[in-house]
């Protein structure tokens, strides 16, 4: 007897948009990014009242979840929302939130 996958690509997916949205410094970043075309990492750390360690932290598991992306511009990254995935979770949030 085949076992059946009850967990979904779409649950998948939202639960790690979800786990990267999972603090104010990554919502700060988002929205900010949302609102204007990129940013440069120097940028956010003057904003930003965290140690740079703690912000690239911050950045990556942005990155990671495929929600932003970044360009190494040396010295420094700029980073911008990653268009295609911010429009899927927000699709996806908008559907869960419907249920």
């Amino acid at each position: 007897m085949a076992s059946k996958e009850v967990i979904t690509d779409k649950q998948k997916k939202m639960a790690r948009y979800a786990k990267a949205m999972g603090h104010p410094v990554r919502m700060y970043v988002l929205e900010l990014l949302a609102s204007q075309s990129c940013c440069y990492s120097g940028d956010l750390t003057e904003e930003l009242p965290i140690v740079k360690s703690t912000l690239s932290q911050h950045l990556k598991e942005l990155k990671d979840a495929g929600l932003i992306q970044g360009e190494i511009e040396a010295p420094r990254i700029r980073y911008c929302i990653n268009k295609e995935n911010w429009a899927e979770a927000k699709t996806l949030f908008k559907e869960f939130w419907k249920i």
